[in-house]
């Protein structure tokens, strides 16, 4: 074969080649994991903490307690694994269960605007809760996480039957549904409850929690 001939034999088979080359479909592209659904609330804020927030954390507050009573003084503390399974369950479903109100939902149920009527009402309505939200976001999930630490708190202690721990802890969790009531629901009795403060111990047995609002 002459070598011209030759070299164009090259030439076309190479574009040859290359033009089958091309032809081939490209691979397909990775598909996108689909997007998780988007939760839907079930009930208000104030609905779902008085069916399962505050539940939940009565599991823990009725494990402590010091009664004092015409009949005697009594302490009570759990003493057997069913009582501190209960603890644990309490502060579980208290852990996992606040991430709930990281959910949008309504403040209160349709037509219900708290003790927020009349001159110097205690509470504030819905409407204030949103304003106070919208003014400050990054604060109400603060408060949020403050109580799911306290509650992560109180599974490590009822892994480890810790009875001294479990009072002081308690008292961790308590506080800190107080201070987001404080902040969201009745703010007018901050000054109260800062003079409660003042007059208990930090570590005291003997100082009986004060029953919060709604329970």
């Amino acid at each position: 074969m002459p070598a011209l001939s030759r070299a164009s034999f090259v030439v076309a088979a190479a574009v040859l080649a290359a033009s089958c080359s091309s032809s081939k479909p490209a691979a397909p592209a990775p598909q996108a994991a689909p997007a998780a659904p988007l939760m839907t609330p079930v009930v208000s804020v104030k609905e779902l903490m008085r069916f399962d927030i505050d539940p939940a954390s009565d599991f823990i507050f009725d494990a402590v307690q010091y009664d004092a009573t015409t009949k005697g003084v009594s302490d009570i503390y759990p003493k057997t694994d069913e009582d501190w399974e209960k603890v644990k369950i309490g502060a579980v479903s208290l852990a996992e269960n606040i991430y709930l109100l990281k959910i949008k939902r309504p403040w209160a149920p349709k037509g219900d605007v708290n003790n927020s009527t009349g001159p110097n009402p205690p509470e504030l309505s819905p409407d204030q809760i949103q304003a106070k939200y919208d003014k400050d976001p990054v604060l109400w999930d603060a408060k949020i996480e403050g109580l799911r630490n306290a509650a992560k708190e109180i599974m490590d202690i009822a892994d480890r039957r810790d009875v001294k721990a479990l009072f002081e802890a308690s008292a961790d969790v308590d506080m800190a549904c107080e201070n987001c009531h404080l902040e969201y629901w009745y703010p007018g009795d901050r000054a109260d409850v800062e003079n409660d403060k003042k007059q208990r111990a930090r570590i005291d047995p003997s100082a009986k929690r004060p029953a919060r609002k709604g329970r």
